[in-house]
């Protein structure tokens, strides 16, 4: 068990971490009996029952085992937390508890005393250079640099003790018995290990309180809900942990700790904390995906009821992300990421990004958030990619990357979100490469409407987008860039898609972004537009694939207020734009058809 909060010296000196690794072990085959017990009551009971008979009685015995079925996976997710948060608690106490047993041996080394109070008695030592009698001995007490033995107000620094009144400058209580720095040293670094475990042990206790069922549980929508707290509790608990683990690390850092784990430790990270592992960086795709489908439900459920700030919005989306998992698909989807924050997380894939030889990664624009639209509308679009670009190379994936705040039209003209979000669209970027199992996979970077302002921003930060050797821009209101060179890619590998109807292609320019930054006054001609130079213009320098004109707009084609904006990757509205996307994600660019720049 984890040591009380009147955790003394003496207590964490003793305390046995491989009983604490030895009870999560325990919990790691309850939550192992739980899976496998789950699997047995969806697979060989009701997945039979409901493929071999069709009555009433039949009916309700599939509802009894789906209940079951339930019961089973909130076990499974429950000992998981506490199997997670007592391998977190074991790991980082070990470090405070190694501190405290060398300062230990380091006193009794040299003979020191240590009192229950964690202070230590020193013994006399120097001479008295006025009366030339021995110094006599004393007792100090540590405090983390904060001296309190008498002297409450003193503070430590390498050069002694002082009084921040005075400065460090002005050094007091420079005693010139040898012993007592000696026994200062120790005495605080006691003080700080007990301090430090004190604090671990309040954190993990806290969240492991919160793991506990009420009598008689029902495992219904708000228990999901609970069960959402629970992994936020011990995810927070385990920050710390986390972040020496895998938390501060490059992708590719990422990638060989995770190669370095066995079955069982991997098991343990994506059921213990799947908030973190189906949204990191440098962690397999497959990974990923079973963690992001543990969590699903869970978010689903906390946002069951909730009314404000657009959460019926992000739960009408993941809802629609978990209709789609639920139905076969081909190429297979693959959740890599999902959360709430902001308007919404989603990053889905169309075949195994790690597998596939050829990945792109679409960024949406104007108005996209994780609302009811997104599965059937801005995920079908990554989809149509994928099956796309199949044609040309079976070994291709595409992925649409909601990792952003994508503006509504009230702030479509801030550069901001682009800012914001081009860092973390480039370091998911870096997962990619970081995970392709091939030595030189082909990746490409689509921007579509706002998105291409993302896109363009990553691009242009030192190094450019992470591995990307095409850009696609589709719609675009501009990349920032006064020419495709700014994007960091090889000439000849930024494409245009921009259909003449297609509005967003065709907005002035922002009289604030033109002048010295962008353009200088001297430079500006008609190929501006709201972003900066018109991808599409002849001065861009970038290959115009063919787009055709698009719908017409509004009324006139009866397909929406902007049909040629967001008909690109449609076969149907925009059969060259969509048939030059797959060509190009496939790795086959010298064979697309092209059209004449503006």
């Amino acid at each position: 068990m984890a040591p009380a909060p009147g955790l003394t010296w003496q207590r964490l000196r003793d305390l046995r971490l491989s009983e604490l690794t030895d009870a999560a072990d325990g919990w790691r085959a309850a939550s192992a009996f739980a899976y496998a017990a789950r699997e047995r009551v969806d697979g060989d009971m009701s997945g039979k029952l409901t493929t071999t008979q069709d009555s009433e009685s039949a009916r309700a015995a599939v509802k009894r085992l789906k209940r079951l079925s339930e019961n089973y996976h909130y076990v499974r997710t429950e000992t998981g937390l506490i199997r997670g948060a007592l391998d977190g608690l074991a790991s980082e106490l070990s470090a405070p508890q190694r501190r405290l047993r060398d300062a230990l041996d380091d006193a009794a080394s040299l003979g020191y005393g240590v009192n229950d109070n964690g202070s230590i008695d020193y013994p006399a030592g120097g001479k008295n250079e006025l009366t030339d009698d021995t110094i006599p001995g004393g007792s100090v007490v540590g405090n983390n640099g904060l001296i309190g033995a008498g002297n409450p107000a003193l503070y430590r620094d390498a050069n002694g003790m002082y009084d921040p009144a005075l400065g460090p400058d002005v050094p007091v209580l420079k005693s010139p018995n040898p012993h007592r720095a000696k026994a200062q040293d120790i005495a605080d670094r006691i003080a700080h290990a007990l301090q430090e475990a004190r604090e671990i042990d309040e954190r993990y206790s806290s969240a492991l309180n919160e793991l506990k069922a009420a009598p008689g549980l029902t495992v219904d929508t708000k228990t999901w809900s609970d069960v959402t707290k629970d992994v936020e509790a011990v995810g927070s608990a385990a920050r710390e942990y986390l972040a020496n683990q895998v938390l501060d690390k490059s992708p590719a850092e990422r990638k060989e700790w995770w190669d370095h784990l066995d079955k069982e430790q991997r098991e343990e990270y994506t059921t213990s904390f799947p908030d973190v592992i189906g949204n990191l960086d440098g962690i397999p795709a497959t990974a990923r995906d079973t963690a992001n489908r543990e969590s699903l439900p869970l978010i689903i459920a906390s946002l069951e009821g909730q009314t404000g700030d657009g959460a019926q919005d992000r739960l009408a989306g993941l809802k629609g992300i978990q209709a789609k998992l639920s139905q076969e698909s081909h190429p297979p989807m693959y959740l890599l990421g999902i959360g709430t924050q902001g308007k919404g997380r989603a990053i889905v894939s169309y075949g195994n990004p790690d597998t596939s030889k050829n990945v792109s990664s679409y960024v949406p624009g104007l108005g996209t958030t994780l609302d009811a639209d997104f599965a059937d509308d801005t995920v079908r679009r990554a989809y149509q990619t994928a099956k796309g670009a199949q044609k040309y190379d079976p070994s291709s994936a595409s992925i649409v990357w909601l990792g952003y705040d994508a503006p509504g039209f009230k702030d479509v003209m801030s550069t901001t979100d682009a800012n914001n979000g081009a860092p973390y669209y480039n370091a998911f970027m870096d997962g990619l490469q970081a995970t392709n199992e091939h030595e030189n996979p082909h990746i490409t970077a689509i921007g579509h409407s706002y998105g291409s302002l993302t896109v363009g921003t990553a691009a242009r930060q030192d190094g450019g987008i992470p591995g990307a050797d095409d850009i696609v821009l589709l719609g675009s209101p501009g990349t920032g860039a006064r020419t495709a060179d700014e994007l960091n890619v090889a000439k000849g590998h930024v494409f245009v898609g921009s259909a003449d109807n297609d509005p967003v292609t065709h907005l002035p320019a922002r009289k604030d972004l033109l002048g010295p930054v962008l353009t200088g006054p001297a430079e500006r001609g008609d190929d501006e537009i709201w972003f900066g130079r018109d991808p599409a213009s002849k001065n861009f320098r970038a290959i115009r694939m063919e787009s055709g004109d698009g719908p017409l707009p509004l009324w006139l084609s009866g397909q929406g207020p902007t049909p040629a904006h967001s008909g690109y990757f449609d076969a149907e509205r925009n059969p060259s734009a969509a048939d030059n996307i797959a060509r190009i994600v496939a790795g086959h660019s010298g064979s697309i058809t092209t059209e004449a720049p503006r």
